[in-house]
């Protein structure tokens, strides 16, 4: 007995001294390279042939050492608290609107003002060219460059000068800022059949509460199923995420854990109060930027067999930050500290930020984890679901993807002419009013008309089918082949060849819808927009019919053997 108890200890005193050599041979590097580092800047500071900016110098290193690591550690120094501070809260101090680069007036307008906000409310309209702010002339001035004079400290006036382009005349607005936090509620509302439609665009502070009240709102109304939308939802608030969840899943309940190198970063997130439904059909629809807390709602629903995720993978971000980790002279630090895991045990996290070196098993950005390694873990039922690559939907439906000519008439900046921009200004100046939100569509009459627009205009845009063919042709070229498949080239240049109309006719009603969405966002704002999107959003057709036929719906919760 006593041999054993000695070996015992031994073994107990070697662990410990191993551990301890390797905490001293960790702390000895660092204070090695750290010397290091101060020793080659000094040389660099007193021999360099240029004088050397300490703050770009020594800031590149720090972001260069920051970027070996993962995306979201992130330093702020004393001037970025700002961005900081929005990125926490959703809120900055300014006017409230989308402002853009008109690329044919060579200056920023007014894209799009929010709803109850100093722009709207003072007046601003959908193309207004910013002429100058006091007495800062705003010509020839970039998009960031108009944004920073427009914010500013909350309570702080401002003398706005703008040109509306549908009169002709200049107008001075004095408006005053305040502290703007962009709708995480972008809009609710109760649909035919009664289903309940929210859609959720970031996991800001407070946005708990505004979704609990929307939801009781719809439900009062007669609401008998309820879709909500974290499609492009890139995250935010942990707790906030929390909250939401506990509005459909008991009390205590665990549906967070936290698991990190520091113990005071391990926690438990718990739901905490009774729920308000349990009983409800959801449906979730998620895609590929649906991330970080938006991934914890849909995953613990999922994992707790409570509602359908409908749409394609989300992103994958299984990390968790400390967003401000306080630094010398007023900076800030946000910092991974731990991974996330939700009921079902599974963390789904889809990047391996430890291969992120070039030419070492993995991009600049890290190394995806394949799906042939993803564990397997089980919901509450039994279902089989995946770590280690985002949430997995229940029911994938690939969203309509926007044709190559839509994209560039709809970019800002894409071609000079700005054409549909300025059809879209026309078309608002010549109508007061439009249809509702939900019912407005584009006439083909109306279409023509913008079709022939576009085909003056002068527009142009890449065919990536002509690029292809360059290649292909090129190609042959190389390997030799050319003189045998040149008939055929040349007769599918010709089928290929350029035609502008026939184009726009080809893709006339995602263009349609297009133009509609944006007319639309002038007169009834963001929510307006959203509820206008609806009529032509297929994922959101499957949610709706899935809640309506409750047997598949249910049957989607159940193990595939019970299906």
């Amino acid at each position: 007995m006593k041999k054993t108890i000695l070996s015992l200890l031994l073994v107990v005193v070697s662990a410990f001294g191993f551990a301890q050599t390797k905490e001293n041979d960790h702390n000895f590097e660092v204070a090695k390279q750290l010397d290091i580092f101060n020793a080659i800047y000094k040389q660099l500071d007193m021999m360099y042939v240029d004088t050397l900016d300490a703050e770009e110098t020594i800031g590149y290193a720090i972001h260069a050492m920051l970027g070996s690591l993962d995306p979201y550690t992130e330093y702020y120094p004393e001037d970025k608290q700002s961005d900081l501070k929005m990125m926490i809260s959703g809120k900055y101090a300014g006017i409230g609107a989308l402002i853009r680069y008109h690329m044919g007036l060579k200056r920023v307008v007014i894209d799009e003002p929010y709803a109850n906000m100093p722009a709207a409310e003072a007046g601003l309209k959908k193309g207004d060219i910013i002429l100058s702010i006091d007495d800062s002339l705003m010509n020839d001035k970039t998009v960031s460059y108009v944004s920073e004079h427009l914010r500013g400290d909350a309570g702080t006036t401002f003398l706005l000068k703008v040109k509306r382009p549908s009169t002709g005349k200049t107008m001075k607005f004095k408006i005053t800022r305040r502290a703007i936090q962009m709708p995480a509620v972008t809009y609710y509302g109760l649909q035919e059949k009664g289903v309940g439609y929210l859609s959720l665009s970031q996991f800001t502070e407070g946005c708990s509460k505004d979704v609990r009240r929307a939801f009781l709102e719809m439900k009062k109304q007669g609401m008998t199923s309820f879709v909500l939308d974290l499609r492009n939802n890139g995250g935010g608030s942990l707790q906030e995420a929390i909250t939401i969840l506990n509005m459909f899943v008991p009390k205590d309940l665990t549906l967070v854990k936290t698991v990190g190198k520091m113990s005071r970063v391990n926690r438990e997130y718990k739901t905490t109060v009774e729920p308000i439904d349990t009983l409800m059909p959801i449906a979730v629809l998620v895609n590929e930027n649906s991330a970080s807390a938006s991934e914890i709602t849909s995953g613990s629903l999922q994992d707790l067999d409570r509602a359908v995720v409908v749409g394609t993978r989300t992103y994958g971000k299984g990390l968790v930050q400390l967003p401000n980790l306080p630094l010398p002279y007023n900076g800030n630090l946000k910092v991974t500290t731990s991974k996330y895991y939700i009921p079902s045990g599974r963390c789904i996290q889809a990047i391996n930020y430890k291969h992120n070196k070039e030419g070492q098993g993995g991009s600049k950005y890290g190394e995806r984890t394949p799906d042939s390694l993803a564990n397997v873990f089980h919901t509450v039922g039994g279902r089989e679901v995946r770590d280690g690559g985002g949430i997995t939907p229940d029911v994938e439906i690939k969203a309509d993807t926007i044709p190559n000519i839509a994209y560039y008439l709809a970019s800002s900046g894409r071609d000079s002419t700005e054409v549909m921009f300025d059809w879209e200004l026309d078309y608002i100046r010549r109508h007061p009013t439009i249809a509702p939100a939900k019912d407005f569509v584009i006439s083909d009459a109306e279409f023509e008309d913008f079709k022939n627009k576009v085909v003056t205009s002068g527009f142009t845009y890449d065919r990536e089918s002509g690029k292809y063919l360059e290649s292909l042709e090129k190609l042959i070229k190389f390997e030799g082949y050319y003189d045998d498949a040149k008939a055929e080239l040349e007769s599918l240049k010709s089928k290929l060849s350029h035609n502008l109309a026939r184009d726009l006719d080809y893709n006339k009603e995602v263009i349609k819808d297009l133009l509609a969405n944006d007319i639309v966002s002038a007169y009834y704002y963001q929510a307006g927009a959203v509820e206008n999107s609806l009529r032509h959003d297929k994922q959101w057709r499957e949610a709706v019919r899935l809640l309506e036929n409750f047997e598949e719906y249910t049957s989607l919760l159940r193990p595939k053997t019970q299906q």
